[in-house]
């Protein structure tokens, strides 16, 4: 399969290459090589590459800087996302294309599921909910929603995110504020990695799935379970989200339902499994 990776120095886009240059052949690009909010430059680098799939792991992630720049997230996280529809419509060729448990507001007491309805709350998660609708342009689109991306492969490419915070501030013996009152079920991006290569490689029915890490914890007990694993008293801070005055509203309990990613036979590890892995 020739995969067209978009986005290929992200912390998920690495991932993605990592799983899957083992068996296929993999385009990796990079903003350098393509402005994907530029149709025309997209229409002829798809039309050139004829990619079998096209996999999207741009994204403009600044939840807080979008409130000030709504225009930049809906280019990316939307238009381009049109964009690169039309050129795997084109193509004949699948897209992925990545969201956020963002979309929802929180207010849930179960687990969400992809027949829910999305109520996005701010300008980033409004962004992403358009890229899901315009997503579905393409003739066989695979919508994946991910949440609070944690890892990085294993080639020493530096690991960013809130995860990768709490970890160095762990093992270097300084205060982790963590939040004691978001809920949310966290995403190692070698585990969304593998997920992705499987649906492809199965042909996997198209449409929107959750692909998050199995199971949910706040963010103060993913913190303790980091600290377990690396054997260590932590030095934890407990922060509660209404102290802590962000630009943007986050939903306050997260969590997703992995069971139509299940119904393929793809099962999501738990994230003290991948929180595990990741810290050895």
């Amino acid at each position: 399969m020739r995969i067209a990776l978009v986005g290929a120095e992200g912390q998920l886009g690495a991932a993605i290459a990592h799983e899957c240059r083992p068996g296929h052949d993999v385009l990796e690009i990079t903003h350098s090589m393509l402005d994907i909010t530029d149709d025309d430059a997209v229409r002829a680098l798809m039309a050139k590459a004829k990619p079998d799939a096209i996999v999207n792991c741009a994204a403009y992630n600044d939840v807080d800087g979008a409130e000030d720049r709504p225009v930049d997230a809906l280019n990316l996280n939307a238009f381009a996302v049109r964009a690169l529809a039309r050129a795997a419509d084109a193509c004949g060729c699948a897209l992925v294309h990545y969201s956020t448990d963002f979309v929802f507001d929180g207010k849930a007491s179960r687990p969400y599921t992809e027949t829910d309805a999305p109520n996005p709350r701010g300008a980033y998660a409004a962004s992403k909910l358009m890229g899901e609708w315009f997503a579905a342009d393409a003739p066989r689109a695979y919508v994946l929603r991910v949440e609070s991306l944690f890892g990085a492969v294993s080639s020493g490419r530096p690991a960013k995110g809130s995860v990768a915070s709490i970890l160095k501030s762990i093992q270097s013996g300084s205060e982790a504020r963590v939040f004691e009152d978001r809920t949310i079920s966290p995403t190692y991006v070698m585990d969304a990695a593998a997920a992705t290569r499987k649906l492809l490689e199965r042909s996997a029915p198209p449409g929107l799935y959750h692909c998050v890490n199995s199971g949910s914890c706040t963010w103060l007990d993913l913190a303790r379970e980091v600290a377990r694993r690396l054997g260590v008293e932590p030095k934890l801070v407990p922060v509660r989200m209404a102290d802590a005055k962000l630009r943007a509203e986050r939903p306050m309990y997260c969590v997703l339902s992995n069971a139509k990613l299940a119904a393929q036979g793809i099962t999501m590890p738990t994230w003290q499994d991948a929180v595990g892995r990741y810290v050895h």
